[in-house]
């Protein structure tokens, strides 16, 4: 039998969010190692993110948040402005499209080994560190520099320019 469609009434029913601490706590006891009043959800997996079971399947915290404050699943993704995947305070939240959402992104990649730098590397050619940015799917390069906080300090430069949903 095919489980209901979670409405914003049922989660209201199940849980309470603090839009000020982006916390769910529990305001039924749905099972025996539940409780009423404690944190709802964990970390799970790799991403970092923290999911609820409700009713029986898992939901991103951050996409409950957006469905318990407004009533309605984001059109898109959720940003987490301030970067911090955890943090899910409403202010912190926004209905972003995936390129905003990776515009908005705060750490280097983690096969960036040369320098471990958003959007720095060192290139052995020149034996300069380059700094270069990706826009609308297109690697642009900025400029290359003496060492690697001048890049870093080029690159947030062409980001805040040419990124929209930059909040460095």
């Amino acid at each position: 039998m095919a489980k209901a469609i979670l409405t914003a009434e049922r989660l209201r029913e199940l849980l309470h969010y603090d839009p000020d601490t982006g916390i769910f706590t529990r305001r039924v006891r749905t099972s025996t190692s539940t409780r009423v009043g404690e944190v709802a959800g964990t970390v799970r997996g790799t991403g970092g993110y923290r999911c609820v079971p409700v009713d029986g399947k898992r939901y991103a915290e951050h996409r409950l948040a957006w469905f318990y404050v407004y009533g309605r699943w984001p059109t898109e993704q959720i940003d987490h402005i301030n970067g911090i995947r955890i943090d899910n305070r409403i202010v912190n939240l926004r209905d972003a499209s995936g390129s905003m959402n990776r515009e908005n992104q705060r750490a280097a990649r983690s096969d960036n080994r040369s320098s471990g730098i958003l959007g720095v590397c060192y290139c052995k050619l020149h034996k300069k560190w380059k700094a270069s940015i990706r826009v609308k799917g297109v690697l642009k390069h900025i400029k290359y520099c003496a060492t690697a906080e001048e890049a870093r300090d080029a690159y947030i430069r062409a980001k805040r320019a040419l990124h929209e949903g930059c909040t460095i």
